[in-house]
């Protein structure tokens, strides 16, 4: 199995292998989110491709793309003060002011039989994203609240 990101909201960038096991992957990544979810929102953060350097393109290798998924009704059902620092500086809310509250997972892209689909991250991205991720979450975490 390939790999994705968890970004928590203790600042905490963990690896986690992605749940290829067909639909009973949407219930594992809703689980990751945690805090209840039900429903994911796929998120294109512009900092995550122009800061970070993610691959924004779909090619021919599977996970070449990356996004994050994030709880699209957080805000109903997750504690305000559970905050991803993270996710909401990828996200830009310090420009537009809607932060991403509860955990965030970054995850591949790739063609599939039904147009674009999730997938794991390929090696490269995860190689490129993973330890710059980890490095801004140290920043954050040596900011403190």
């Amino acid at each position: 199995m390939g790999k994705m990101i968890l970004i928590t909201t203790d600042n905490e960038v963990k690896e986690l292998e992605y749940p290829d096991v067909g639909l009973k992957s949407w219930k594992k990544l809703k689980e990751h989110i945690g805090n209840r979810c039900e429903l994911i929102e796929h998120v294109q953060p512009k900092r995550l491709y122009t800061e970070i350097g993610a691959g924004i393109e779909i090619k021919n290798v599977p996970g070449s793309k990356v996004s994050m998924l994030v709880d699209e009704e957080f805000y109903f059902h997750c504690d305000k003060t559970k905050l991803n620092k993270i996710a909401s500086w990828l996200y830009e809310t310090d420009r537009h002011g809607y932060p991403i509250l509860g955990n965030a997972l970054i995850i591949g892209e790739k063609y599939g039989n039904a147009g674009i689909e999730f997938c794991e991250m390929s090696e490269e991205q995860f190689d490129l994203v993973f330890p710059k991720l980890e490095e801004l979450g140290k920043r954050f975490k040596d900011a403190g609240d």
